[in-house]
């Protein structure tokens, strides 16, 4: 069984690599529009190309990446910078198939990798920072649909401090709010609720913790899934000051699959526990 899956997911990876590569090459970056830097190899979006751009940027690097949420290495934001461009890193994973998957497809061709199966909780998060080879990383990256506030919270009142972030925001709760969703252990998108736009945190809300901790917001994706911030120490000032970020943007599956915008989303959820951040 093994064996189909791996070939499937191998010639899954050969598409990725191949359409990253010709996207990579056909951008025309303009320094001051994100939307350019975009490309997609085995990001679900643009982070490919939003990364590639940034990490190119850094004053100086260690060349590490952490990804927690890295699904099974075929459709993430760090096999990309394992594969082609020699970084190391942790990528971790809860459910253990698809981490399984990952370490066979991935790690075998990045010798700098881990593939770590864990469900993340706060009771977990000093497990990964133990396998950590950097606290701070080039990259980190986070997407486990649910307690992402909570874990990235946690991660850095412990000294976790990545030169680059991406994160999940949830468009559902809008571009004002300032909001995550309810801490729970075993916390399911699936299962949260009927409509499965219960979870994660409003885009406001990553701002509001970034900023806190000291991070420039730069853009979110053109797809609206993902938000990125940068430790401006490690920046040219000049570079970020002229950048003209998205601030918000609709998720276009989740618009296309509830027919609605944020507002009539978040009318489905509105009921459900929410945090102010």
């Amino acid at each position: 069984m093994n064996y189909l899956i791996d070939f499937k997911d191998r010639q899954r990876i050969a598409i990725a690599l191949a359409k990253g590569g010709a996207a990579m090459l056909a951008r025309e970056i303009d320094a001051h529009d994100p939307r350019t830097w975009e490309f997609s190899g085995f990001s679900q979006n643009g982070e490919d190309g939003i990364l590639d751009v940034l990490r190119r940027r850094l004053g100086w690097s260690n060349r590490y990446l952490v990804e927690i949420g890295a699904a099974d290495g075929t459709e993430n934001n760090s096999s990309w910078l394992l594969l082609t461009e020699r970084y190391e890193g942790l990528m971790v994973e809860g459910d253990p198939r698809q981490s399984a998957r990952a370490r066979r497809n991935v790690a075998r061709y990045s010798i700098g990798s881990e593939c770590l199966s864990m469900f993340v909780t706060l009771d977990t998060v000093d497990r990964i920072l133990e396998r950590v080879l950097h606290l701070d990383p080039d990259v980190f990256s986070l997407d486990i649909d649910g307690n992402d506030y909570h874990i990235a919270n946690a991660l850095f009142d412990r000294g976790f401090r990545p030169k680059i972030v991406s994160v999940e925001y949830n468009s559902a709760f809008g571009p004002e709010r300032s909001v995550t969703s309810a801490y729970k252990d075993d916390f399911r998108r699936t299962a949260a609720h009927p409509s499965h736009l219960y979870y994660g945190v409003s885009v406001t809300a990553w701002k509001t913790f970034f900023a806190k901790h000291g991070y420039r917001f730069v853009t979110v994706d053109s797809n609206g899934v993902n938000a990125f911030f940068v430790d401006p120490s490690l920046f040219d000032k000049s570079f970020l000051d002229a950048v003209e970020g998205l601030g918000f943007a609709e998720n276009r599956y989740q618009l296309r699959a509830h027919g609605r915008d944020h507002a009539g989303q978040f009318a489905r959820i509105a009921d459900q526990p929410l945090v102010t951040v």
